[in-house]
Formats: C-alpha cells, sequence, structure tokens
C-alpha cells in the first residue's frame, strides 16, 4: 500500500443550485393572494486549502471522487431554500493545480492559501422574486444551476531547501537519515529509494533547513529509463542542489567525474531553470578501501568547475557536520536575497467593458448561440412548461439574439441551438418588423437595397421592430377585433342594404374601390397585392366609412362625390348568395343593378 502520493487525479463536482417554487398564496379572506414561491438555495464550492499539517496527497488516492452538498429548493410563504455546504480541502503546501491537458490552474504556496476549485451552481428564483407590473402571477419557477464538475491534477512540488540527486545506490537515503531525524528505507540494492523522503536539518545556531532524497538518476532517465524524472518535481523549488557521488562504486565504465555529467545532462533535459541553482559536491563513502584515494584524486577537478566539495562518510559520520553548516549557511543566505514569501494571490479576471454578451454563429443549416447569458438562461428554463418558454423567448428578444439570427439570414423554423438544446425558431418580432425584417433580407436582390412591405411603397428600417416584454405573438389571446375586422363589419351593414344579386358582378366593377374580404383583409381593387396604404385609409373623419352611409338620402347626397374610393364586401351571405356593398352614387352604374331604395 502506498505512504506517499504526489499526483493524482481529483474529480470534483460542486453542488447543484435549488429549484425554485411556483406557488400562490391562499388564505382564508385573502382573494388573490398573489405569487409566494421561495427561492432555491446555492450549491456548495469545493475549495482548495493549504494545510501545514499535510505532507502528501495519499488522501486522495484514496477517495479521488469529491461532490459537495446541493441546495434545498424553494417552498411556499415566501421560504427560501437552504444553502449547499462548502467542502474545504486540505492540502500539502507546493501543490500544483492543473487541468488534464497540463494547463496550470494555480499554483498553492503558503499555508492558508485557498483557491475554489468548482463553485456550486445558483439557486432559481420562485415565481414571487419573477412577478412584475405586466406578470402579476407568474405560473412557473427557475430551475436551479447545476454546480461546476471538473477533472483537476494535483501535483505536489515539496517546498525543500536542499535536493540531494545522484546514480542509485550513491547514498542519498544515508545522508539524510545522518543530516536530520527522518528514517528512510536504506538496502544495499539500487533503487531502494521509490519516492521522495524529505527531513528537517538543524547546524548550530543557524535556521533549520530542508533535505529532499529524490530517488536515483541514471542515463536515459529523460526518455524514461528507470523511475524517469518524475520526481525531480521536488527540487524546483529548492534553494540547493547536492550532488551526492559514489567513490566506492563497483562499476569499471563509471567514476565521480563521469556521473556528475551525466546528472547534470539529465537534469538540463528535465528543466532549463534548474541551471542557476547553486551546486554542492559530495564525495560520499570516503571510508571504503581506495574511496579516500579516488576522493582525493578528483577534488582538484571538481573545484577547478567552480564547486565546492565535501569528502564524507555517512557510515562514520565524517564531514558531515562541516556539509551540514555550509548547507545551512548556504540556505540562509538564499532566503535573506529571495524575497519575503506569501501566500499566492488569487487573480480575479472580470468581464471587459465591451465585451459582447452573446455570439451567434451559422453551422450548417442551423445557427448555434453561444455566451454566459444565455447558456444560464437555458439551464434555468423548465420547458415543460409553456410560459417559461415564452419568458425565454422575451430574455433572448431583449438580449438582442432574435435581431441577430434575422440579420444572419435565419427563417422561421430555422434550428437554433443553444447549449445542450436545439428548438425551431419562432420569430417574436412583433406585427410589420417581422415583414420589414424578412423583406430586407432580400432587399438587394429586388430593390437594390430599399425593402418596401407589403408592396405600399413604403420603406421601412433594416432592422426589426421588437415589441415590448410579454408579447410573444405565440401567448397572445387578445379578443379585441382589429381594424380590417371593424371595417368588415360596417361594410356587412352596408351589404344589408345594397341588392343581393349585384355582389356577382362588384369585384370586377370596383376598379377604384377598396376591397375587404371575409378575413378582414383590406386592399385596393385596382391593386390586390398592395397591403395598407396609409394615404387610403388615414384620415378619420371618412365620410365613406360613417354608419349612415347605408341610408337612402344619405346615398343620394353624395352621388357626384368622386373623392373617396368604393367600398365593396365581396363575401356571401348565410344562404349562399353573393353580397356586396357600396357606398358611392355611381353603383347602379358600376354594378349594372338598382339599389335596394329604388324598389321601393
Amino acid at each position: 500500500m502506498p505512504t506517499f502520493v504526489d499526483r493524482v487525479v481529483l474529480h470534483a463536482a460542486a453542488g447543484d443550485g435549488g429549484h425554485g417554487c411556483a406557488s400562490i398564496h391562499r388564505e382564508k379572506y385573502k382573494p388573490l393572494g398573489g405569487p409566494d414561491g421561495g427561492n432555491g438555495g446555492r450549491g456548495g464550492d469545493i475549495t482548495l486549502i493549504v494545510d501545514s499539517g499535510v505532507t502528501t496527497l495519499l488522501d486522495f488516492h484514496f477517495h479521488p471522487h469529491r461532490r459537495a452538498t446541493s441546495g434545498r429548493p424553494g417552498q411556499g410563504s415566501n421560504k427560501n431554500g437552504a444553502d449547499g455546504e462548502d467542502l474545504v480541502l486540505p492540502v500539502p503546501d507546493g501543490t500544483v493545480v492543473l487541468t488534464q491537458d497540463g494547463e496550470e490552474i494555480v499554483d498553492l504556496v503558503g499555508a492558508g492559501t485557498s483557491f475554489v476549485l468548482a463553485h456550486g451552481g445558483r439557486g432559481g428564483r420562485g415565481n414571487a422574486a419573477l412577478a412584475s407590473a405586466r406578470r402579476k402571477a407568474p405560473g412557473f419557477a427557475e430551475l436551479g444551476e447545476p454546480g461546476e464538475s471538473l477533472d483537476a491534477v494535483l501535483e505536489l512540488k515539496s517546498v525543500a531547501d536542499v535536493a540531494l540527486v545522484g546514480y542509485p545506490s550513491a547514498g542519498k537515503s544515508s545522508l539524510v537519515s545522518v543530516l536530520s531525524a527522518a528514517k528512510p528505507k536504506i538496502a544495499d540494492y539500487p533503487f531502494t529509494t521509490l519516492v521522495p523522503n524529505l527531513g528537517v536539518a538543524r547546524a548550530g545556531d543557524l535556521p533549520p533547513y530542508t533535505v529532499a532524497d529524490v530517488p536515483g538518476l541514471i542515463p536515459g532517465a529523460s526518455q524514461g529509463r528507470g523511475l524517469g524524472l518524475e520526481f525531480l518535481r521536488h527540487i524546483e523549488r529548492c534553494s540547493v542542489i547536492v550532488h551526492v557521488l559514489d567513490c566506492a562504486t563497483l562499476e569499471p565504465d563509471r567514476d565521480p567525474l563521469s556521473d556528475l555529467d551525466v546528472i547534470e545532462r539529465e537534469l538540463a533535459a528535465y528543466s532549463e531553470n534548474l541551471a542557476d541553482r547553486p551546486r554542492v559536491v559530495v564525495l560520499n563513502k570516503i571510508d571504503v578501501p581506495d574511496g579516500r584515494d579516488l576522493a582525493d584524486l578528483v577534488t582538484p577537478d571538481l573545484r577547478e568547475r567552480g564547486l565546492e566539495v565535501f569528502p564524507v562518510s555517512t557510515a562514520t559520520r565524517e564531514g558531515t557536520r562541516a556539509l551540514s553548516l555550509f548547507l545551512a549557511g548556504t540556505v540562509a543566505e538564499h532566503r535573506r536575497a529571495s524575497p519575503v514569501a506569501s501566500a499566492t494571490r488569487i487573480v480575479l479576471r472580470p468581464r471587459a467593458v465591451d465585451e459582447p454578451d452573446f455570439a451567434v454563429r451559422a453551422v450548417g443549416d442551423g445557427f448555434v448561440v453561444t455566451g454566459a447569458k444565455p447558456l444560464r438562461w437555458i439551464r434555468q428554463t423548465d420547458f415543460t412548461n409553456d410560459e417559461a418558454i415564452g419568458y425565454l423567448a422575451d430574455r433572448l428578444a431583449r438580449l438582442g439574439v432574435e435581431e441577430q439570427l434575422a440579420r444572419l439570414g435565419a427563417e422561421p423554423g430555422a434550428e437554433v441551438t443553444i447549449g445542450d438544446v436545439t428548438f425551431d425558431w419562432e420569430p417574436t418580432l412583433s406585427g410589420r418588423g417581422a415583414l420589414a425584417q424578412y423583406a430586407t433580407q432580400r432587399a438587394d436582390e429586388s430593390t437594390g437595397g430599399v425593402a418596401t412591405v407589403g408592396g405600399s411603397g413604403v420603406t421601412r428600417a433594416r432592422e426589426g421592430v421588437l415589441g415590448p416584454r410579454g408579447s410573444d405573438d405565440r401567448l397572445s389571446g387578445s379578443v379585441r377585433l382589429t381594424r380590417g375586422e371593424r371595417l368588415t363589419r360596417r361594410a356587412r351593414r352596408l351589404a344589408e342594404l345594397d341588392a343581393p344579386d349585384a355582389a356577382d358582378g362588384a369585384f370586377e366593377a370596383a376598379q377604384d374601390g377598396v376591397l375587404v374580404d371575409e378575413d378582414g383583409v383590406v386592399t385596393r381593387a385596382d391593386r390586390r397585392d398592395a397591403g395598407w396604404d396609409e394615404a387610403v385609409w388615414g384620415g378619420e373623419d371618412n365620410d365613406h366609412w360613417d354608419d349612415d352611409a347605408g341610408d337612402e338620402d344619405a346615398g343620394d347626397e353624395d352621388a357626384g362625390d368622386e373623392d373617396g374610393p368604393v367600398v365593396v364586401w365581396a363575401g356571401r351571405e348565410d344562404d349562399g348568395t353573393a353580397a356586396s356593398s357600396g357606398d358611392d352614387g355611381n353603383d347602379e352604374e358600376r354594378t349594372g343593378g338598382r339599389r335596394a331604395g329604388d324598389e321601393e
């Protein structure tokens, strides 16, 4: 069973936000109590904090999946749900948090340093919070957002002052046991040390320092031979690198000088940042026969390279006192020259002022909408509730998503994807604005960039006119008659006073008139596709639409009036006979029949 772990993969999942509540207050003697649904609670965060009492990532090795609690849902009577509890995970000093791709997220150095690894989801708003002057009693509530979930790699880089490097069985673990109170495993075979060993050493009146024993390196370690360079991350923060060279090796092709060159090449292959660290050479095992002679032979060559050399014997502890004092002094001098260590400062990066809230791009035959706001709104929408879907459409329209879709050429029914949801786009642009939006898309092909609505000749702006909040055409249930329907009613009443047998020829004869069909669509007879014309219907005091226009005397008086158009209702009566209406004195000539008053 492992006792030291310096690299783990942590599967972190923050708590989900609680759902909002849709509730209506019901109490005796209090009619129309109004909405009283509470908001959902916030999900718990996952936070990493540096603890000086933790020295390994072993706990995460056995329990790699960590999840915070979720927020509670809201309730009626304006009761908000409880927030989820944050999960705090202690980590050793020097822990580096990386993504799966190796990108560094944060480097945690210094006791008490904390970092929020995964944020909990927001709680959904209840219908009490969604009420407004236009929507007094919402029948829906927002869903809670899911918490963040990610797989993070935790790597431990020991914060050691002195790092011992060298070949296997060079005596590094023995030297750690002599300099400090650590008790690493010591044996007479290579690769006895499989994990780094840390020890705290003290020399004289100087401050204590930490010593790290790194597993042995061999030629080709940078290509993965032996234990490779896996544990060299523990020497990246050290102040001094100590080369432990074996003066009693039995291998014929090895000597202290060649061993030093090999280790330096492997360190350079691992990182160039270690080149400026001070070096110290320890010639170990001088108590072995011929070991002292070899140490005396290579010492001048090593000092010519500018290296400090200490012949020692870990078995008899010869020379270890002088070595410890020198290392303590070097570390103290390095600490004085280095800036004061402080906790890692967490940098907050707010959004730019001019950063857009969303982006729309065409993908194949559909469109994809991206952005923090649209994605959050999609996650908060209950798609089983039609009113909630309408509220989402209003929010997207106010944000400008629909206007951007129309500019990119989106047609009604086009597939639009936001997050994990794909739906058919139905524009919520109001009346003429929608017509103008689609007309402008083809203006360059037909009219050279000038869009006309309904053929009336009235030019429209290229930007659609958005309706006010709550004006979604899909949710419209108004029963108020339109102007065209009111005109149809009046034309129907006029038709009752005219000859029913004249309706068959009324459509062809009224070339200068205006036609009103059974659906309330008003058009000029000579321009049946002209659409609405303000020049014809702009006047409020139009005598031709007076309720008394069907009177016989009024018809005789207006017989010579040629100013206004003739109104003909081209419909059918209940008995299937054709019916028409006219308020011009020339009706008899136009239709070829007689007026109803002449029969009397």
